[in-house]
Order: structure tokens, then sequence, then C-alpha cells
């Protein structure tokens, strides 16, 4: 296999995206195995990270490869000016994998179209996070035993949050139907619509999160992401919007697991935590098992 990049879930077929699954239930039962030793990964975060980051270096270090890189740029050569190609360039020449945060879209897409070796796309802007994607795949697989045929509720900030938009797209595989819930600032893009319309793919919008939450597989939480909002005001009509209670949740689906990308601020209260149908926290660690899997799948080294 040539030099392939993970920059949008678009950039996997179904196939592939099956694989990773296959691939991160196996470094599930055994994530010690030492297929990256001899493995420099350089892991890039011009955007803080915290489970991202940690995340993909513990999937490193498992492994048996070494990471380099930075989770801020205030100590590298991009604070004295360097330039973000040129910065991509050197730093492709110390490294068999780039794993890259940026703040801008489209960064990591250029990123991958000079660097010597594999970038995967850790977060660009409102656009994309694959990764995150992968893992949510592998987490309501794990929970529902399928990936086929679900009912699948996301909730809160629709426009910027990339994670939904990832998901969105690698879920038009498996024949589900969706119900967007949002206030009118952050409803998902049109752009998002017209490609599940392309599909013949279902979905509903409304703005009663306890009413699309009682028919749901799949509730995907998402935080009101204050860094995206020009407008101060704007965010502090929405960021409280919506509040998920563990009185909510009396008459979901048995099968009903709450997903999130986490950070949290307020969108779940910690009253949710003790319930059951809450799985973010494992959810994290699931993140470890399939970015072992996506690592290994580019380099071509998974078993």
């Amino acid at each position: 296999m040539g030099k392939k990049n993970l920059i949008s879930i678009t950039d996997f077929s179904q196939e592939e995206i099956l694989k990773i699954m296959e691939l991160a239930a196996r470094f599930e039962a055994d994530p010690h195995r030492q297929v990256l030793a001899g493995k420099v990964i350089a892991s890039l975060f011009f955007e803080p990270s915290t489970r991202t980051r940690l995340s993909f270096e513990s999937a490193i270090n498992h492994l048996g490869g070494r990471v380099i890189g930075f989770s801020e740029t205030a100590n590298t050569s991009v604070s004295k000016g360097e330039t973000f190609h040129d910065t991509i360039m050197v730093i492709s020449n110390y490294c068999d994998l780039i794993v890259m945060r940026h703040s801008i879209e489209g960064a990591a897409r250029y990123a991958s179209e000079i660097s010597k070796v594999p970038v995967v796309n850790a977060g660009d802007g409102a656009n994309q996070h694959p990764s995150q994607t992968l893992l949510d795949l592998y987490s309501i697989q794990k929970t529902q035993g399928t990936l086929d045929g679900l009912h699948i509720a996301m909730v809160g900030d629709l426009k910027y949050g990339r994670t939904v938009h990832s998901l969105l797209q690698a879920m038009s595989f498996f024949n589900p139907t969706f119900t967007f819930v949002a206030p009118d600032e952050l409803k998902m893009p049109d752009e998002y619509k017209l490609f599940l319309d392309e599909k013949g793919i279902p979905y509903t919008e409304t703005r009663n999160m306890e009413e699309a939450i009682d028919s749901a597989d799949i509730v995907y939480m998402t935080r009101v992401q204050r860094e995206r909002f020009s407008d101060p005001m704007e965010y502090e009509r929405v960021k409280n919007v919506y509040v998920l209670r563990n009185s909510m949740l009396e008459r979901t689906k048995p099968n009903m697991r709450i997903l999130h990308p986490l950070p949290r601020v307020g969108e779940i209260d910690p009253d949710v935590d003790r319930n059951p149908k809450a799985y973010y926290f494992q959810q994290t660690e699931n993140g470890v098992y399939t970015r072992m899997a996506i690592i290994s799948y580019l380099l071509g080294v998974a078993e």
C-alpha cells in the first residue's frame, strides 16, 4: 500500500472502516503488541487538546513506537515566523507518520499534500475529526452489536461540531436514521443535509430533546464550543440550551447509550454518570484501541 492519509472520514471506504473496527477489537484484546517498534510518530498539536493527543500518544507507546512533537506552538519555530509549509516539510523528514491538529479548516489536507509520510487529521477547525469518528463507530458497534439500521440523535452544536459532521458521513454506509436537535443558531449545515438527501437517508430536525432521545439507540451529545464563536453574546444565548439529566432517561430504550466526544461543560449533568446508559468515559478508552488500529493500518504494520 502506498502512502495513505486519514484527513476526512470519506478517505476510508466502508471496507476500510470495518477493517479498523476489526483491528481495534484485536488491539483491545491484546494491547501490548510491539508492531510500532522502531517507528517514530510526530504529534503536532497547533491547537490545544487533552483526550485526542494523549489517546494517540498512549496508543503509540503501547505498541512500542516513539513520539516526538509539541502540544503548543510557543516553543517552536512557528513562533519565530516559520511557515506552516516549512514546518511540515521539515518534520516529515524526522518521522514515519504525522498526527496533527490545527484550528484552520483544510490545514490537514494541505499537510498531507506536502508531507513525505502519512498524515492523520486529529481535528481541523470545525471541519473533520475522523479518528474520533472511528472510535465513535467502535463504541456504537460494541454497545449495539451492529452498525446497521440504528437511530442516532445528535444534540447541541451541530453547526460547528466536527465530530457530528464526520460521524454522519461514516454512518451513511449503514442505513441509519438521524434526529438533529439544535437551536436555530447551531443547526446542522445544509451541506450535510444535502449529503443525506442524496444518499436517501432519513432525518428529522427538532428543538425537543426529550422527545428525540426516547426513540434513539444512540444519543450523541455535543458541547457548545465557545472557541468557535466570534460573538460572545451569541455563545451566551445558546450555551445551556440543552442539558441532559438523569430523569430524562426513564423512557429511553434499554439499549440506548449516551456518547460525547468530551470535554463536557454543562450539557450532561453529573447525575447521568451513574446511569448504565452513560458510555462517554468508556468511549475515551475505546479511542486508544481505535487509534492503535488507525496508525498500524496506515503504516502497513497491522497483523
